[in-house]
């Protein structure tokens, strides 16, 4: 029972991952390859705001949530700097410039031992206290993450059929066309960057505070491939294709470690099964298995 509330708990934690990058891979058609660098700013904003941060503990029973917002708030304003200079760039460029940033940021969060410990981690997170519910059994962390990916997704989805939702569209279908009709593509798509990086910033700070242990090789290039490969292969452009690809992803690697593969060689093979599936996907369906996008 505690290992299928696990994967709940993880399947939580990824989709609010993927409907957030939804908003960038398929309503702008960005391919963004710094996920996890959002990911992790989240983790460690959170993790400081809880740890060190004496300002969060002014209001008893509400600090989580005021980290939570913290992170989210700060994840936001980088995202916001970096997009800058990255939205000058489309396509090759672009995926060039955020690989870039997610090797700077990983680089920072290993080698900045004063501030958040480097290689070392962070142990000792604590887990929620909310007006007095302290939050330590796995399924009252699974209603947590429950509520939170209700009113995240809410909002999103409110996104996605807003204006500035089928703007974001219209840009991607026909940027020049778009654009003659009075949307300007830069200040569109750097609105949805950060917006993508303030909420990518959310199920960090709920990893963080469920595994209560931080390190940077959780936010690593591999952390950031495998959340763009979940959107890829669930579909981008709609509400259906990334919990598709989260479902995919987190019950996939169940099914083969009850192959019973040595564990020497389990990791590999795992690897060739997701590099194969995605191969065979670009072939034969590029947008995904419900992606209403196909990249081009």
């Amino acid at each position: 029972m505690e290992y299928f509330l696990h994967i709940l708990v993880m399947i939580g934690i990824y989709s609010l991952v993927a409907y957030s990058l939804n908003l960038t891979m398929g309503y702008c058609g960005l391919l963004n390859l710094a996920p996890a660098a959002f990911y992790g700013l989240g983790a460690y904003g959170f993790t400081l705001a809880m740890t060190k941060g004496n300002l969060f503990q002014l209001v008893p029973g509400l600090s989580f949530f005021i980290s939570l917002i913290f992170a989210a708030l700060i994840t936001g304003i980088i995202a916001f700097l970096s997009g800058i200079p990255a939205l000058k760039f489309r396509k090759d460029s672009f995926v060039l410039v955020t690989l870039g940033f997610q090797v700077i940021i990983f680089t920072i969060l290993y080698n900045w031992i004063a501030f958040t410990k480097g290689p070392y981690g962070i142990s000792g997170i604590p887990r929620p206290d909310i007006l007095g519910w302290q939050i330590d059994a796995l399924w009252e962390y699974l209603v947590l993450i429950v509520l939170i990916n209700a009113v995240v997704l809410v909002f999103l989805f409110k996104l996605y059929q807003s204006p500035f939702g089928l703007s974001l569209k219209a840009l991607r279908d026909n940027e020049i066309g778009a654009q003659s009709i009075g949307i300007s593509a830069r200040r569109q798509f750097l609105r949805a960057f950060t917006i993508a990086g303030a909420f990518i910033a959310i199920p960090g700070a709920l990893y963080a505070c469920y595994v209560t242990y931080i390190d940077p090789t959780s936010f690593s290039l591999e952390e950031s491939i495998f959340q763009v490969v979940i959107l890829s292969l669930g579909g981008t452009g709609n509400r259906k294709g990334p919990i598709i690809g989260v479902l995919f992803m987190i019950i996939l690697p169940e099914i083969l470690r009850e192959i019973g593969l040595p564990d020497t060689i389990a990791p590999n093979v795992r690897q060739m099964v997701y590099g194969a599936i995605l191969v065979f996907l670009m072939f034969v369906r590029p947008q995904g298995l419900w992606g209403e996008f196909k990249p081009k």
